[in-house]
């Protein structure tokens, strides 16, 4: 089992395609979209929520339920909705924007991660710049703790799901990373690189698991996503 995700937003649509983006890259997780009124007009209902909370809650087999909502009233909606939940204490709200969040805890999700961690996932993806390399701190320049440089080696480069894998995986990591002087877990962000299959990545990294998110992007790159 995985954590199980929920989409609510005001638009059937809407719900329905970023569901479809994110199974693209998370096959294994149950992701359940529930989005419009009952009658399928552009709104939210209380009832259509809590029916897929309370199925994610079933299909994820005690693992948990994340939920990620789109605008202001959705977000009333789904907290209504854990309240009447069957186990609310299973249930947490994501801050996060809803397809690059949604698509960072999917990715998180299929990598085992817990109902806090994908929650944590789906709110680290929203862009933030980075903080520049060489700062300084008094007179000395910040350094990172670890580093590397990897040559992209898939076909298609940085597109959307190796963003979602470098992004996703990072943000369980103790560490703030910088890939080519961008937050390496904001997927915007990687994307926007436009690097292509022959590109470098400078992978920089400081705190307590620095080594490790080096070391992470390092395989990803060398296993081409997964795309060979």
């Amino acid at each position: 089992m995985t954590v199980g995700i929920v989409v609510v937003s005001h638009s059937s649509k809407i719900a329905e395609g970023a569901v479809e983006l994110a199974a693209q890259m998370a096959p294994d997780v149950e992701l359940v979209a529930a989005g419009g009124t009952d009658d399928d007009r552009i709104g939210t209902s209380l009832e259509k929520v809590l029916a897929a909370v309370e199925q994610s809650l079933v299909d994820s087999g005690g693992d948990g339920v994340v939920v990620l909502t789109d605008l202001g009233s959705a977000v009333m909606t789904a907290e209504s909705a854990m309240e009447f939940a069957s186990d609310p204490d299973a249930v947490l709200l994501a801050d996060a924007p809803l397809v690059e969040g949604l698509v960072a805890a999917a990715v998180a999700a299929q990598g085992g991660s817990g109902v806090a961690d994908v929650r944590k996932a789906a709110e680290a993806a929203g862009y933030r710049p980075a903080e520049p390399a060489d700062q300084a701190e008094g007179a000395g320049v910040v350094k990172p703790d670890a580093s590397g440089d990897f040559t992209l080696i898939n076909p298609l480069g940085m597109h959307a799901r190796p963003a979602a894998k470098i992004a996703g995986g990072l943000s369980g990591l103790d560490a703030e990373v910088t890939v080519n002087g961008v937050d390496g877990m904001s997927i915007m962000a990687l994307m926007a690189l436009a690097a292509g299959q022959g590109s470098t990545l400078r992978i920089e990294a400081r705190g307590k698991d620095a080594q490790k998110a080096v070391d992470y992007v390092r395989r990803l790159v060398e296993e081409g996503f997964g795309e060979l």
